[in-house]
């Protein structure tokens, strides 16, 4: 794998236990591959945390993923929750969103095992499926037509910028990150 560069905002970044919550717990997540000629590929996909790896699956037949996962097993898997959107200057360039998010880096594999991809189904519908729905638990009739993908994780890194009090937001705080600009026709502060 490429080295990567250091974390920029390292005043954002979440603990490790806390990006390990999140991730376990996140909703949809983006896995990044890149195919052959080097165009890169974004996939939404739900996913599970097992056995210290992020989990997906899709359509067994061969795709866009596939082919991007065959050329190069490096990948990138992204999960994030957006908050409200923030002011916290005078300009419009002062704006944040309140967010958590967990950015995974590592190399995939396809899962051929019929116990293991069995085992992804039953954690996946703990984790999505409805509760009561009166329909067979543990019975995956279509289990060969999906192809399941299990993400090893080399590197986890999390960040949050968490909603500020309204006492901290704009115009009760002014912290703009141009504290000098003047805007046309505006009265001076």
């Amino acid at each position: 794998m490429s080295a990567l560069p250091e974390v920029r905002r390292a005043d954002k970044l979440m603990p490790e236990e806390e990006t390990l919550a999140f991730l376990a717990e996140g909703y949809c997540g983006r896995l990044g591959t890149v195919g052959a000629d080097g165009q890169p590929y974004v996939t939404p996909l739900l996913y599970v945390v097992m056995d210290g790896e992020i989990w997906v699956h899709n359509a067994i037949e061969a795709g866009h993923l596939r082919a991007n996962v065959l050329a190069n097993p490096r990948v990138c898997f992204e999960v994030d929750d957006a908050g409200p959107v923030f002011a916290y200057g005078r300009f419009e360039c002062d704006t944040s969103v309140a967010y958590r998010s967990a950015v995974a880096f590592g190399r995939v594999r396809i899962v051929t095992d019929r116990a293991a991809k069995e085992r992804f189904c039953h954690q996946l519908m703990a984790k999505y499926g409805p509760p009561d729905t009166g329909r067979p638990e543990g019975f995956f009739p279509r289990l060969a037509g999906i192809c399941v993908y299990a993400i090893n994780v080399e590197r986890l890194t999390g960040k949050k910028t968490p909603l500020p009090s309204v006492s901290e937001q704009f115009p009760a705080l002014d912290r703009s990150k141009s504290p000098e600009a003047r805007a046309p026709g505006l009265p001076q502060r």
